[in-house]
């Protein structure tokens, strides 16, 4: 059974913060949980929509899965490094900021164990060569009309009144 690795370091969030998305989405299927992710107005929301990409066009051009039968097998969060900063605080003391870090790893699995893609469709994805019969019609942008001459004032040029400039 192969599994399908991606991982995302130094994550400038809390691991806290980011949990709170992922375990949302634990052993949810893939399409399903992208979908989700539009929604949701939390801010891991778009690193983790990027890794959860990366881990599924890792599956479908290294191990010829299946975009459809793909479920998170496991997603987890652990602390990353912690950036140490310092607040002034009362009669000349410091205090310790810690702006904390996560380091995300994401699994994905296959619901049914071992369904590929078949070779001739890679194939045919990669490069297919056009022929000069087969030439497909090109879709015309739509044009933007411009008036040129004058356009009507509707304070019959107030403005050029009120702020004139002496010519030099």
């Amino acid at each position: 059974m192969a599994e399908v690795k991606a991982q995302l370091n130094g994550l400038r969030i809390s691991p806290r913060k980011v949990r709170a998305v992922t375990n949302l989405l634990k052993g949810k299927d893939v399409v399903y949980v992208l979908n989700q992710m539009e929604f949701l107005m939390k801010r891991p929301v778009l690193p983790l929509i990027k890794l959860l990409n990366s881990a599924i066009a890792n599956a479908e051009n290294n191990f010829s899965m299946i975009k459809d039968n793909l479920y998170i097998k496991t997603f987890i969060v652990d602390e990353g490094i912690k950036l140490k900063r310092y607040m002034p605080k009362a009669q000349g003391r410091a205090g310790e900021i810690q702006k904390k870090t996560s380091r995300v790893r994401l699994v994905l699995g296959e619901r049914v164990i071992g369904l590929k893609r078949k070779a001739s469709e890679k194939k045919n994805k990669e490069v297919q060569p056009q022929r000069s019969s087969e030439v497909e019609p090109r879709v015309k942008k739509p044009e933007v009309e411009t008036e040129l001459g004058k356009k009507g004032n509707t304070l019959n040029n107030l403005g050029k009144r009120l702020f004139r400039r002496k010519v030099i």
